[in-house]
């Protein structure tokens, strides 16, 4: 059934690389594709971990006989040290005496334990979590923070029960809902499966980072072109607006020739004019 799933996932994943023949098309395509490259990572992971955890066991378990008979080998130590014991005083004097230096072994090894154990209790970093809560605290309210509580009210009976009780009811509809979501995905890949789609969607993606890279070129090189055409009509226009001024000028200066040099001579004319006009009267 997985390898079915996985012969139609392929070619889907196959026909969905016609979208990658924009930058946009792939580099949405890669948005898809490295989720699930990453969730089929973590099952491998996942399956790798459960192979070397079956492995583990077994060693284990080897460990375990082997202990077993290094623990058949210390009897027979006590025992030949019993009878060598035996030969001096009665058997089961003998025997007393081990088993009590074992008892006192015991017991000294139980007492250090219990002593050593109860100095760690509770295990959860409580000077640590209080601190971090009177910060949290301090950061929300201020210098208002009571520390007071802080502390926690032991709590009932009664109140731990329902607090298990809700516990237990959370795990469980937590993993209702776990079979329910891998009874709807159908059953899990195998192992042989996950790491053909990873090597196949790893192609795509090495695919898809080939043609993000080579649309990124040709944007930037159509970027540039673009640029140089700019300054170069820019450059054209300046050129076009200088000759243009030099050409309004050259014009200005035939009108002003044209124009002006007949009116200042009728003007020094009419002023020769008056000036004799004027002697003629006075004469």
């Amino acid at each position: 059934m997985s390898s079915a799933r996985h012969a139609k996932t392929g070619p889907l994943e196959a026909r969905s690389a016609g979208t990658g023949s924009t930058l946009m098309g792939a580099l949405k395509l890669v948005s898809r594709l490295v989720p699930k490259q990453l969730n089929d990572e973590l099952a491998l992971a996942k399956a790798e971990l459960k192979r070397k955890g079956v492995a583990l066991g077994i060693a284990s378990a080897i460990f375990a006989v082997a202990l077993v008979f290094l623990a058949l080998l210390v009897v027979a130590l006590i025992v030949a040290g019993i009878m060598g014991l035996a030969s001096v005083m009665p058997a089961w004097l003998a025997a007393l005496l081990v088993a009590a230096f074992f008892l006192v072994l015991l017991l000294i090894a139980g007492l250090i334990g219990f002593l050593k154990l109860k100095k760690a209790l509770p295990l959860k970093p409580e000077q640590a979590l209080t601190g971090l809560r009177y910060d949290v605290g301090i950061a929300k309210e201020g210098g208002t923070f009571d520390a007071s509580t802080l502390v926690a009210e032991p709590m009932s009976k009664a109140e731990t029960k329902a607090k298990k009780a809700e516990k237990a009811a959370k795990a469980k509809r937590a993993k209702a809902e776990k079979e329910a979501k891998a009874v709807q995905n159908g059953p899990a890949p195998s192992e042989h499966d996950l790491s053909a789609r990873t090597a196949a969607r790893r192609e795509h993606l090495l695919a898809l980072r080939a043609t993000i890279i080579a649309r990124a070129d040709i944007r930037r090189d159509a970027r540039i072109l673009w640029q140089n055409a700019k300054i170069t009509a820019d450059d054209a226009a300046a050129d076009t607006r200088h000759k243009m001024a030099e050409l309004s000028g050259t014009a200005a200066v035939e009108t002003a020739k044209e124009r002006w040099i007949p009116a200042s001579v009728f003007v020094v004319s009419t002023a020769v004019l008056v000036v004799l006009l004027r002697r003629l009267i006075r004469k």
